[in-house]
């Protein structure tokens, strides 16, 4: 017995990832829960960028502020009045020979400037190879996709939207991030 335990404590003492290194993560919504898995090999600095993010609480009480059903899903930036939360700095685009924006993947959101990304984020809701690095054309960068919750995701997705201002396909009922973390 005691052999056993001691079997035990080495093995989970000697597990790879402690949660502070875990890339499995939780977005809880007023909607429901969506979990994602993060790729930090193929997209190491967006990964750094959105765990920074996601340990800061930056994104909680942010809301989904652009939904365009058959496409995406966007958030990361937006307070429910529609105030812009302030970023960190930008990130370098790691798009190019990378992941693809294919249904279920989260993607960085960007300005025309390949290299702007900061906080806000994309889940694609269909396949989006259009958004795709090419060569010598940066694309959005795919750092994770979501693992369970593609029936929240099909929910917001479906949400009637409305323009506040200057800001088009907001859902008309605001979608909360309400909490996020690190899964085990």
């Amino acid at each position: 017995m005691l052999r056993r335990s001691l079997l035990l404590m080495m093995t989970l003492s000697l597990s790879p990832l402690s949660l502070a290194d875990s890339t499995h993560i939780e977005l809880k919504t007023n909607m429901g829960a969506i979990q994602l898995e993060l790729y930090p090999e193929q997209a190491p600095k967006t990964v750094e960028n959105f765990l920074r993010y996601i340990d800061n609480g930056f994104y909680q009480g942010t809301i989904f502020h652009r939904v365009i059903d058959n496409f995406m899903i966007q958030g990361g930036g937006f307070t429910p009045d529609m105030g812009k939360k302030t970023p960190a700095a930008p990130i370098e685009n790691e798009s190019i020979g990378g992941l693809s924006n294919t249904r279920g993947t989260i993607s960085m959101a960007r300005t025309s400037n390949p290299h702007s990304a900061t906080s806000q984020f994309f889940i694609n809701t269909k396949d989006n190879l259009n958004l795709d690095g090419r060569s010598r054309r940066p694309g959005y960068t795919v750092f994770g996709k979501v693992t369970q919750g593609m029936d929240v995701i099909n929910k917001i997705s479906a949400t009637s939207t409305h323009s506040v201002g200057p800001y088009q396909n907001v859902p008309s009922q605001p979608i909360i991030i309400e909490s996020t973390r690190r899964l085990p």
